[in-house]
């Protein structure tokens, strides 16, 4: 029988600026065990980051990415969707980032 995949959480921060884009997936990315799936940028200098992983990964991610980002720019938005379904994968082009996050070398 074949196991069901685990579905990985989605977090967003919404920026406005790059600085404080980058400043977001770095903390983001240094914060929790989250795999950086890639920024998104819209008009109005808009740039949302997007990371996969375990749900509480995720929310201590988002949480220190939207922190980090305020601290030298503005936050717009940040939220976690705890299980995506799998059309919203599809439709943001996630699928292959589905899988889990790969670990860290220390």
């Amino acid at each position: 029988m074949e196991r069901p995949r685990r579905r990985l959480a989605l977090g967003l921060v919404e920026t406005r600026g790059f600085v404080a884009s980058v400043e977001a997936a770095d903390a983001m990315t240094k914060a929790a065990h989250v795999e950086l799936v890639r920024q998104e940028v819209a008009r109005g200098a808009r740039i949302t980051v997007l990371v996969r992983g375990g749900l509480a990964d995720v929310e201590a991610a988002v949480a220190a990415g939207a922190a980090a980002a305020s601290r030298v720019g503005e936050c717009l938005r940040s939220h976690t969707i705890p299980a995506p379904d799998a059309s919203i994968e599809a439709v943001l082009g996630l699928a292959r980032a589905a899988r889990e996050p790969k670990p860290r070398r220390t």
